[in-house]
């Protein structure tokens, strides 16, 4: 790419673990560029800007916001915090990719994409598994039809959290609880490959001792000619962490999906097919780039991790916390 194309100037929102996976990809994004780094306090901005070495810092997210140079923000922070961030951001004429859960429950989401459309500044939760070329060449697959008539969707997500009630992922206060935290992962790949909400759900769930669910077993019916999903995650122990689609000539699986690096496509028990994705970095730039090449665009609404995407995610993962 020439120096003469044009670049989104990005800021992140929150110095924390997946701020960094973010920061380490973007140079991966060829029409994207690091400029500015916000966290509550600025020595926390600093040393995460000496790391990445980002040329501007700030001790507050409203500063950031306020910066004109800042074309668009990536917000890593607690999913309570992302509505008003969300909202703060537009107001301020930044186009936002949000980490997932975009929000906390349906209403808030609508409020955030009122803001956007009000705006006009683009919106996008950041469900990075879906740019992944392993989960778009199984998506290939299926189209295809080489497993033949999809049946069962399964996926899972899990890995040993001991309880403290200290810990963000465990506190009611920052919505805690590995549904939002991890379940919205196999909730999306469900959603991905069937684009349907189910007619049947049963739901169970195990509470750890402040009532905060750290184990969702679902098991999703579409109608008597479709699908089933069967969903579990988990902060009580490792689950296999498989997305597998089951049809009735073939079965694809795909080990630690959310960051996919190869599927495997089976007739019977012979693997006939692979792909595999051997790369640097995590694989966040996907998303980053088809975020930043949208903004030249000028468009302000994605296609893919659409609205309605987001929207389904909410609407689903509060009719299971309904059932908790």
């Amino acid at each position: 790419m020439s120096s003469s194309e044009p670049k989104i100037r990005w800021g992140i929102v929150g110095a924390g673990r997946i701020a960094k996976t973010f920061a380490n990809d973007i140079e991966h994004a060829p029409h994207a560029s690091l400029y500015a780094i916000a966290a509550r306090k600025l020595a926390s901005a600093q040393a995460f800007a000496d790391e990445f070495a980002i040329a501007h810092t700030y001790g507050s997210y409203a500063e950031l916001f306020a910066d004109p140079n800042v074309d668009a923000v990536y917000i890593a922070t607690p999913h309570s915090h992302h509505k008003d961030q969300a909202i703060a951001a537009l107001r301020a004429g930044k186009h936002v990719l949000c980490e997932k859960p975009a929000t906390v429950t349906p209403a808030e989401l609508e409020e955030v994409l009122a803001v956007a459309v009000e705006t006009r500044r683009y919106f996008m939760e950041a469900m990075w598994t879906y740019f992944m070329p392993v989960i778009q060449k199984a998506q290939h697959w299926v189209a295809e039809g080489r497993i033949g008539n999809l049946c069962h969707v399964k996926a899972e997500f899990g890995f040993p959290l001991p309880y403290s009630p200290e810990l963000r992922e465990y506190d009611n206060r920052l919505a805690g609880g590995c549904l939002l935290e991890m379940g919205i992962y196999p909730i999306a790949m469900a959603w991905l490959f069937l684009r349907q909400d189910p007619d049947a759900q049963t739901v169970w769930h195990h509470s750890a001792e402040n009532g905060v669910e750290d184990d969702v077993v679902i098991l999703n019916g579409y109608g008597k000619d479709t699908a089933t999903a069967q969903l579990t995650t988990s902060f009580r122990c490792k689950l296999n962490n498989y997305l597998t689609l089951i049809g009735d000539e073939g079965t694809i699986t795909i080990a630690d999906y959310w960051g996919a690096r190869e599927a495997k496509l089976y007739k019977f028990n012979d693997c006939v097919d692979r792909f595999n994705e051997n790369r640097p970095h995590q694989g966040f730039n996907y998303q980053i780039e088809h975020v930043s090449l949208d903004l030249i665009a000028g468009k302000l609404e994605p296609d893919c991790v659409r609205w309605e995407d987001s929207r389904a995610f909410q609407r689903q993962m509060a009719e299971i916390k309904s059932r908790f």
